[in-house]
């Protein structure tokens, strides 16, 4: 299979590299939208940037070139794989409107400004693709390491789930199918917001029953919204919902959760997001998520906290007052 990968960064490469190593001997393109650093990707064979110590393979072809140019469009069967954040795919797709391969993409998020996820924005700017979401819990330099991972492959078409498990499934990566876009999508979504949340709260020293109460009433949060917006209530049981929300949560290597952390030791938002180096999603996402679910009336606490400090409209103490004193109800009310 011939996979073309946009985006260089992490994921994008993390992918690349799955692909690559897959027994069925998959020719893998990764694409680099900056000319300078795919020189210096081709000649270090490593990603200094997003994973260093990581070598390319020769294999995996590095290009700046377009995507047409690159032969893509001439090779069956094949996939093309969005990696970028999710603020540039309503570009990339835009772009691909009229490609006949199947699409996956693998950010996690709404759309800032337009409040979309992925699979809307397809819908508006490339309403013929076939395509899917890409998601689960996992971290890019793992999935690099070849560690053990699962993913969900999740697209209402079977052909670009089909395509999506064939290109990655392998030894060090298993890739499930799920026909729930939605569910996927949200999971993938409103679990970064909740990582932000949870590493407040570890941040705090608040302690593992906080943190365990936090993670647990999160999902409760998540699932609420995901059924509000047509998911499946299973969905949020399996690997992009409560797997990918443990994780990031909880994870040393999830830029969620250390964005969190750096608030509840006094930094600021923009002092917190510069030091990452990286995209930390749910920083962009949280009003979003916020704003769909007061549309839909769906009661989100710890999300309108994390929006409320994010805002400055509240120091991380009082968000932790804001939840403990909302009034008892009961659990699956």
């Amino acid at each position: 299979m011939h996979i073309s990968v946009i985006g260089a960064g992490a994921w994008g490469t993390a992918m690349a590299l799955a692909a690559n190593r897959h027994p069925a001997g998959h020719q893998v393109v990764l694409h680099v939208r900056d000319e300078a650093q795919a020189l210096a990707m081709q000649q270090s064979r490593e990603n200094n940037r997003y994973l260093p110590g990581v070598r390319l393979p020769e294999s995996v072809r590095i290009s700046s070139e377009p995507l047409a140019s690159t032969g893509w469009l001439g090779n069956a069967p094949r996939l093309v794989v969005v990696a970028t954040p999710m603020a540039g795919l309503r570009d990339v797709l835009t772009s691909l409107a009229g490609a006949d391969a199947p699409v996956a993409w693998l950010c996690k998020g709404f759309e800032s400004g337009t409040g979309l996820m992925p699979h809307e924005v397809q819908a508006q700017v490339a309403p013929k693709l076939q395509a899917g979401a890409l998601s689960g819990p996992s971290f890019a330099l793992e999935v690099a390491r070849q560690q053990p991972t699962a993913l969900v492959a999740a697209s209402p078409h079977a052909g670009v789930r089909d395509a999506m498990v064939n290109a990655f499934h392998g030894p060090s990566l298993r890739v499930y199918a799920n026909q729930d876009m939605v569910g996927v999508e949200v999971g993938g979504a409103v679990k970064n917001v909740l990582a932000i949340a949870t590493g407040l709260c570890d941040g705090l020293n608040l302690g593992l029953n906080a943190r365990a109460a936090l993670i647990t009433r999160g999902l409760a949060e998540m699932t609420r919204l995901g059924i509000a917006l047509g998911a499946q209530a299973d969905t949020f049981m399996g690997l992009s919902g409560l797997g990918d929300l443990v994780l990031t949560a909880t994870g040393d290597l999830s830029r969620n959760r250390k964005v969190g952390l750096l608030l509840a030791q006094g930094q600021t938002l923009a002092q917190a997001v510069s030091s990452l180096g990286h995209v930390a999603e749910g920083v962009y996402s949280a009003r979003t998520v916020m704003q769909r679910a007061q549309l839909l009336d769906v009661d989100m606490p710890i999300t309108a906290a994390v929006v409320a400090l994010l805002d400055g409209a509240c120091s991380p103490q009082e968000a932790v007052q804001a939840l403990m004193g909302r009034d008892p109800k009961g659990e699956f009310a």
